[in-house]
């Protein structure tokens, strides 16, 4: 059934409905704290396509590149010229070139074998105003698009138990520990509902 956009946020069985995206409870309910001493940065390595991108950030991959390359691996370097910047798959969606079907061209190993992004390195440095694609940023949400409104869902993963038991440890769910990318994809203003909204719901629950 389709769910038209909404002024005011509310909470249905396993969705939260808050202005114009639809969001799963699990977001609020598990917890979730990226732990790369465990994991090496394997979700840059495991899957079947790179980094999803969104049709708007290709210009601004491409604008970036000269300042991004100099980070990159040489494998990585020869995927993207192999590839392109970029790769467009049967259903018209964009994503990251990756090294023979395995890492993404812009990942690269620290010393301590950790995969980490070229982007984001070329980020820090100062040489780039743009962090790195929304789609990783966001990891563990994963987004889909529909006309009228946006579905939020956790995207359970078997390599991920390390960041879901450190989450627990902490005491911090998705979409505290997701907080940054958030409000960059709907601003600030979005995530203060959401999180009044959850607030509120767990106060109700224990009245």
């Amino acid at each position: 059934m389709p769910v038209s956009p909404v002024i005011e946020a509310y909470s249905i069985t396993y969705m939260i409905v808050l202005q114009n995206t639809v969001i799963s409870d699990d977001i609020r309910d598990n917890f979730f704290v990226c732990n790369l001493e465990k994991c090496k940065g394997a979700c840059c390595v495991e899957g079947d396509l790179g980094a999803p991108l969104e049709e708007e950030e290709l210009a601004i991959l491409a604008d970036n590149y000269e300042h991004i390359k100099p980070y990159m691996t040489g494998a990585g370097k020869l995927a993207v010229e192999e590839q392109g910047l970029y790769i467009q798959d049967f259903e018209g969606d964009y994503s990251t070139p990756t090294i023979e079907n395995r890492e993404c061209a812009y990942a690269l190993y620290d010393n301590q074998g950790i995969l980490k992004c070229a982007i984001e390195q070329a980020y820090y440095d100062g040489k780039i105003s743009w962090k790195k694609p929304i789609s990783c940023h966001l990891y563990p949400i994963r987004i889909t698009k529909y006309d009228d409104f946006e579905a939020l869902n956790y995207d359970r993963w078997s390599i991920c138990a390390a960041a879901c038991n450190f989450g627990a440890a902490l005491g911090v769910k998705v979409y505290q520990f997701l907080k940054e990318p958030l409000i960059r994809k709907y601003g600030e203003g979005w995530y203060n509902e959401l999180t009044e909204l959850i607030e509120k719901e767990a106060q109700t629950a224990t009245t």
